[in-house]
């Protein structure tokens, strides 16, 4: 189904102003600041446009669902509203916080409660940043499953792919507002030629950081290592809250005399007082083991609990790293080693 992008932008425009089903629709925007390429998640205004198949967003999806800090009881209530421009990075990394935040025994309610008010649309990837690097990590440059509607952008159209229920409810009613048109065999094959070429640039631009996938092996890497890799980190946090499959926790008793209030917040394995207990033990004094603790995280203790790497390539903690460390040299630095001392 083909639809033109200034038809949608104006459509979505007017599902927010008229809040009936949808009371808030968040889209991709450009920084405010000049010359600069980088978009962020924002409400759609009048005043804003929408960049959709540009790279992923500096801030990741997870912050507007899982938020930094907010109430879980009695959750809060939330608002209905379609989440527009989610890379296949982002919606990767919401399966993985699915499987820790919604599974049968302990559901998070504020994070399922923005699970189900929100509505997902994706967007391919036609460009790339200098550190994307979701090819490294089994990925792609477009969303495949899990989203409720996704664009792929044909010159001044979207070709629009329907994923779920609500999505096929919502085009209904994109249908019944604006002109759509059925998308021919051509353009169904440039959009494969698109998507192509976006994998092409990121092959490309990530063939010096190529490593093995047997990332177990990182476990047996000697200490020494480590410590040379982290030689730069200063433990600010900034990699595991930009992370959007980090989801560690602090969770604050807030309660007054007459409610009882809990209020979760972000917290990181790269702090010094995480995990400390009343006595002043901590399982990891030092910054080496901290750093160390963060990648086995992500290849070793996520595969094991949820049978997915915790890293989707999007690349944020060596945008945000204050040492200027690059999270896919490490890993090919690490996984050489292990090869090598076998």
């Amino acid at each position: 189904m083909l639809i033109n992008i200034q038809d949608f932008i104006e459509f979505l425009r007017k599902t927010a102003q008229q809040g009936d089903q949808i009371s808030q629709v968040v889209v991709p925007v450009r920084s405010e600041y000049a010359d600069d390429t980088h978009t962020f998640f924002r409400p759609l205004t009048e005043s804003n446009t929408p960049l959709f198949n540009s790279y992923r967003t500096v801030d990741p999806a997870k912050f507007l669902l899982y938020l930094p800090r907010e109430q879980v009881f009695p959750a809060e209530q939330t608002k209905n509203r379609i989440l527009a421009g989610v890379k296949a990075c982002d919606l990767k990394a919401l399966e993985l916080l699915d499987a820790a935040l919604l599974y049968d025994q302990f559901t998070d309610p504020a994070y399922k409660q923005w699970r189900d008010s929100t509505l997902i649309i994706t967007s391919d990837c036609d460009d790339i940043s200098s550190s994307c690097h979701c090819n490294l990590v089994n990925g792609q440059p477009f969303a495949e499953n899990g989203y409720d509607l996704n664009l792929s952008q044909i010159k001044n159209d979207f070709l629009i792919t329907v994923g779920s229920d609500r999505g096929d409810k919502l085009l209904d009613r994109i249908k019944s507002e604006i002109k759509t048109r059925k998308a021919s065999e051509s353009q169904r094959m440039q959009v494969e030629k698109q998507r192509k070429r976006i994998i092409e640039r990121l092959t490309g631009q990530n063939k010096p950081y190529s490593r093995s996938s047997h990332y177990e092996k990182l476990r047996t890497i000697d200490p020494a290592p480590w410590q040379d890799e982290s030689m730069t980190c200063i433990g600010c946090g900034a990699c595991t809250h930009i992370c959007p499959t980090c989801y560690c926790l602090i969770l604050n008793d807030e309660s007054k005399a007459d409610q009882f209030i809990k209020q979760r917040s972000f917290d990181s394995c790269q702090y010094n007082g995480y995990a400390r207990v009343a006595g002043g033990a901590t399982p990891r004094p030092s910054m080496t083991e901290r750093f160390r603790n963060r990648y086995l995280c992500k290849f070793d203790y996520m595969v094991h609990n949820f049978e997915k790497i915790g890293c989707t390539g999007c690349g944020r903690c060596t945008q945000a790293c204050a040492g200027e460390i690059d999270f896919r040299q490490v890993v090919h630095n690490l996984q050489n080693m292990a090869i090598a001392v076998q």
